[in-house]
């Protein structure tokens, strides 16, 4: 596994030196809340292309980096959750069981989230939840709308149901706003929907919670059909290999 993390960020890392400009983001280390409580030295960064805008550039980022989308922790913190669970007697995964048990929760998570708005994407043997904000949060807020509780509920008792896995909890934005905002925004929200998963019940020893602010665009920042598929919350499942 620790191979196959490395190659995806080394794709990352190449499309941000295409682009000219390095990516954000990282792990969020405060602990989530009890739910519902919610460089370059100066003259010398890369200048972009003429005509080509940061939105531009951040969708550039995003199309390059594709490969990348929907795991920001890296392999450390992955290992590091994946001993501590093995550590604790949460059973690992080997060989093609790895990739049947993920087959099963896979099938399980597109049965009961049809027709909410969540699309559920599979990159190996990483889940992936993308969970769009316009049917999670409303505009410029962390707290979840209550009519999405239920949807959270089902990817609740998947993930209970299917334990043998570490949970990513990971925000991003759009580029309206600065740096810090969005960045601070991302965390809160991710934290958010971390919160409510753990409250119904499951361990927070699985979870790594991720802000990633404006700085993995899935689409072009300078249109708001493009915005609004950037403001999301991802949640990614990574099997517990033994």
């Amino acid at each position: 596994m620790k191979t196959q993390i490395k190659t995806v960020f080394a794709a990352a890392a190449m499309a941000a030196a295409l682009a000219g400009c390095a990516t954000g983001g990282g792990y969020y280390g405060g602990q989530p809340q009890p739910y519902p409580q919610q460089s370059y030295p100066p003259g010398q960064a890369p200048q972009p292309q003429q005509g080509m805008s940061r939105t531009g550039k951040g969708a550039l980022i995003g199309a390059l980096a594709g490969v990348a989308a929907g795991l920001l922790s890296g392999d450390d913190a992955t290992e590091r959750r994946q001993r501590a669970l093995i550590g604790a007697g949460v059973g690992g995964l080997a060989g093609a069981a790895i990739g049947n048990y993920q087959d099963r929760q896979e099938r399980a998570l597109r049965e009961r989230m049809a027709g909410t708005g969540v699309d559920v994407v599979r990159q190996g043997n990483n889940i992936t939840l993308n969970m769009p904000s316009n049917i999670t949060f409303d505009f410029d807020k962390s707290n979840l709308k209550p009519e999405f509780y239920p949807v959270l509920d089902n990817v609740a008792n998947t993930l209970q149901e299917y334990n043998q896995t570490i949970v990513e909890v990971a925000g991003h934005t759009d580029s309206v706003g600065s740096d810090a905002y969005n960045q601070k925004l991302s965390e809160q929200r991710a934290n958010s929907v971390a919160s409510y998963l753990m409250s119904r019940g499951l361990n927070r020893d699985r979870f790594i919670v991720v802000g990633a602010g404006e700085s993995r665009p899935i689409a072009s920042n300078d249109t708001e059909a493009g915005r609004a598929q950037n403001r999301r919350v991802e949640i990614t499942l990574v099997p517990i290999q033994s």
